[in-house]
């Protein structure tokens, strides 16, 4: 369609190889200087950091997430989006979930609260967990908002409207970066914000983002019409058919996305095995309500309940294994 955005870039791409792939660059001046802005910004201010409690390995993680990013805008992935619908996939499911559970993992929360000292960081803290910063990092809005840009992006006109605003484009890549680390910043981080969900619940929010990327897949693998025939009449000639195109990005959206969802559970669960501290919130507040609550019933003494080590508590708690041996027999 002679006029549309980014008709005069598709005619210039060269049919999708390895060589082309691996080749195909360009500078994306706007990316690059945000990039270098935020990885600086981090950088100077954990270094400002009198003792910084964030390891080298998530400043190496936050360095990869800045890198990761450019390169997705900037490599073949960014150039072949609009002229290969799959590949357009590709580069929705890096900068929602591979991005941004970099980003998470850098724990850039915690660099900034400790690059203050003094009043200054408890002013910080508290705006942390301000009411309006814990709605926007509470992991029902980052579930939600996961959702809905997953859904909405591809299963209504969207694509459509992008390919007439190239503008959007952009607009779509940031609000994939921001839903994504909005929702994997209370599954993966641990940082000084109010939301911390037990573990379980993290690993079940995990399991039900599945949906909406399985849903997508599924729509998208069984059409039979294009949905998004603007964006697909920009297709050069020697990009795949149509519904070929569509049916392929189907298939990353429910393989690939289900398979990451799968790969930061079991990071969730890794973590969780080898940390006593994390095994505890995870299991441990049932364990000692139920444990709480036995005593509360057997011995009717809130001292056992308060203080598990003292004399008091000791006795009462030999009384009640004294009645239900007597139960017993």
């Amino acid at each position: 369609m002679p006029g549309m955005p980014g008709m005069d870039t598709m005619s210039n791409l060269s049919p999708l190889t390895w060589a082309s792939f691996f080749g195909t660059w360009r500078l994306e001046a706007g990316w690059l200087e945000a990039g270098v802005l935020i990885l600086g910004a981090y950088l100077i201010a954990r270094r400002s950091a009198r003792s910084s409690t964030v390891r080298p390995w998530r400043v190496a993680c936050f360095t990869t997430g800045i890198v990761l990013m450019w390169v997705c805008v900037a490599s073949a992935i960014g150039a072949y989006a609009m002229a290969v619908f799959w590949m357009h996939m590709v580069l929705h499911l890096a900068l929602i979930m591979v991005v941004p559970a970099l980003l998470v993992l850098g724990h850039p929360l915690t660099v900034l609260v400790e690059a203050f000292q003094g009043p200054a960081q408890e002013r910080v803290r508290r705006v942390l967990r301000s009411w309006p910063v814990s709605a926007l990092t509470h992991q029902a809005t980052g579930a939600l908002l996961y959702s809905i840009v997953i859904i909405g992006t591809h299963l209504t006109g969207f694509m459509d409207q992008m390919a007439r605003h190239g503008w959007l484009m952009t607009g779509e890549q940031v609000l994939y970066i921001v839903a994504g680390y909005l929702f994997l910043q209370p599954l993966l981080g641990e940082e000084p914000i109010r939301a911390n969900p037990p573990y379980l619940l993290r690993l079940m929010i995990v399991v039900a983002a599945m949906i909406p990327d399985t849903i997508v897949g599924i729509v998208l693998l069984q059409t039979d019409t294009v949905p998004f025939p603007v964006m697909m009449s920009m297709h050069p000639s020697w990009a795949p058919d149509p519904i070929s195109d569509i049916h392929a990005a189907g298939g990353l959206m429910w393989a690939a996305g289900d398979g990451l969802m799968m790969a930061i559970g079991i990071g969730i669960m890794l973590g969780l095995i080898s940390s006593p501290t994390k095994r505890d919130r995870m299991i441990g507040s049932w364990l000692e309500g139920a444990r709480r609550a036995a005593l509360t019933e057997h011995t009717g003494s809130a001292t056992a309940i308060e203080d598990a080590d003292s004399d008091e508590a000791l006795e009462a708690y030999n009384r009640m294994l004294a009645r239900l041996h007597e139960q017993g027999r």
